[in-house]
């Protein structure tokens, strides 16, 4: 069950949305009357994203970028204004997860790709939206972290690295502008059922969803709702919080429970 917003005369953008999270974040700005700006690495992806919000009678618009490159964010943002007039919301959700390997085996290429494209991207996004809602007046930011970046995670030491310094640069700049009416926060997923990890063995899978309180996957649908809410007036006295959207991964902390082990042994 969706919960009812208004996003009526609002500009929107959703970064990595021609897939997952991001997806479903621009789907439901734009079923909620946001104008959303669709902005993703991929331009097949983003324009089906573009579409899928057309058909079913939102407003929305492609905008291509690379988040890993400040001067290409720099341009997103000058093209929205350009566009719109403003910028009233920030999703900033592109990311990738990188290879799953202990610390020391990760190679230094993926720490510096996973690096770039889910911490450093988050700064330059942030760097050219905050001067944007500083001079207009005020406006709200989300972003993407993880449950792993509340916790570890097993194999995933440059994610899990990125994702605590999303949460940590996400309270410095909350901050830093909260005087300037503009408020920050950080949504932090546990295992949704997105293209991350659809692709992952059935056993792999079961781990995920047995470490979960609730013993399921999330759906992307989800992640969006927390986030229209972040972003609306019922959170207007929340700034610099990780929210962990995650069916209960952080509350008993990931890889506690084995009892389908003994299960199995049985």
């Amino acid at each position: 069950m969706n919960v009812t917003f208004d996003y009526r005369d609002t500009v929107a953008l959703v970064t990595g949305s021609g897939s997952g999270i991001g997806r479903a974040s621009a789907l439901a700005f734009a079923t909620a009357g946001a104008d959303v700006a669709v902005a993703d690495i991929s331009e097949t992806a983003g324009r089906a994203s573009v579409e899928l919000i057309r058909s079913a009678g939102g407003s929305a618009e492609f905008f291509p970028v690379d988040v890993a490159d400040p001067d290409s964010a720099e341009r997103l943002i000058a093209a929205i204004v350009a566009r719109y007039g403003k910028l009233d919301i920030a999703h900033n959700n592109a990311g990738v997860e990188g290879v799953h390997e202990p610390l020391a085996d990760i190679p230094v290429e993926d720490w510096r790709r996973v690096i770039d494209v889910d911490l450093s991207s988050v700064f330059y996004c942030m760097r050219a939206e905050i001067p944007v809602m500083v001079a207009q007046g005020g406006g709200v930011i989300v972003n993407t972290a993880s449950a792993s970046g509340l916790i570890g995670g097993y194999g995933l030491g440059a994610y899990t690295a990125a994702k605590h310094g999303v949460i940590g640069l996400t309270r410095a700049a909350a901050l830093d502008y909260g005087e300037r009416n503009i408020r920050i926060n950080a949504v932090c997923p546990g295992p949704i059922d997105t293209p991350f990890i659809s692709g992952l063995p059935t056993e792999q899978l079961d781990r995920l969803t047995l470490n979960s309180g609730m013993v399921r996957l999330g759906q992307a649908e989800e992640i969006a709702q927390a986030v229209l809410w972040l972003c609306s007036p019922g959170a207007s006295f929340v700034t610099g919080h990780p929210m962990a959207v995650d069916g209960g991964v952080v509350v008993g902390g990931f890889g506690t429970r084995s009892d389908d082990l003994v299960a199995a042994a049985l």
